[in-house]
């Protein structure tokens, strides 16, 4: 997830700042310090694939206010905004969610994920290093552990991750209980009423408001979203 490197970025860079004057410090300038030119362009290509790097774009804008915020949520903000904007680590989402800490997840599973998802359309030498960057992702994350074998963990969750769980389960469609089911909060914790006391602990710390009244439950995001945004959202 180049976490390193979004992390050097962000702090060189305030809200606001045009995509092209990230794309000349990374390539022209070497804020990053890659050792070549065309490491440069390939890394301002991911973290512009993974991440977005513009604010007109809600969810980032979203995820760096999160990530300001909340230093300990930080891998799993990454995760999170990554598997909404790379197709192939979402792959691999069910498969997370499905199974439990203690189970091993390895390189073979991934690649048979890939294959069923596009037959003969990856071939071998590809699928192992999608294979191996997707469990890197994981790792990264605090989802898996381990070296040669990796196992399932279960990841430290802050509430700055239930408030951007919730908001992209929103995005799509997701209101009340049914966001708390979505996959978006099951990757954080598949017994959504261990959720609910977080989001309103999320609610309590600001990041979001969460009323719950009986089996009722609303949560809004209070200057999330422009205008223009909620009218899109709602059209």
């Amino acid at each position: 997830m180049m976490i390193v490197e979004l992390a050097m970025l962000l702090e060189a860079h305030p809200a606001g700042v045009e995509l092209d004057r990230i794309k000349a410090d990374i390539e022209v300038f070497n804020i990053l310090h890659k050792p070549t030119s065309n490491s440069r362009r390939l890394t301002y290509r991911h973290l512009v694939d993974l991440y977005g790097l513009n604010d007109r774009i809600c969810l980032f804008r979203i995820f760096r206010k999160l990530w300001l915020q909340a230093p300990d949520a930080r891998a799993m903000l990454a995760l999170q905004l990554a598997l909404c904007r790379d197709p192939l680590l979402r792959i691999s989402l069910p498969l997370l969610i499905e199974t439990k800490p203690g189970d091993v997840i390895n390189r073979q599973m991934i690649e048979g994920l890939l294959e069923a998802h596009n037959p003969g359309g990856y071939s071998p030498a590809s699928k192992q290093s999608f294979a191996q960057n997707i469990n890197g992702s994981w790792t990264q994350a605090g989802f898996l552990e381990g070296h040669a074998r990796k196992f399932r963990i279960q990841p430290n969750i802050h509430v700055a991750n239930i408030a951007f769980a919730l908001f992209i389960a929103k995005l799509q469609g997701f209101e009340g209980q049914r966001a708390f089911h979505s996959d978006w909060c099951k990757l954080l914790n598949t017994d959504a009423g261990e959720l609910y006391p977080m989001a309103a602990a999320a609610s309590a710390r600001g990041y979001l408001r969460y009323k719950q009244s009986g089996d009722v439950i609303e949560v809004t995001f209070p200057g999330w979203l422009t205008d223009r945004e909620k009218e899109q959202l709602n059209g």
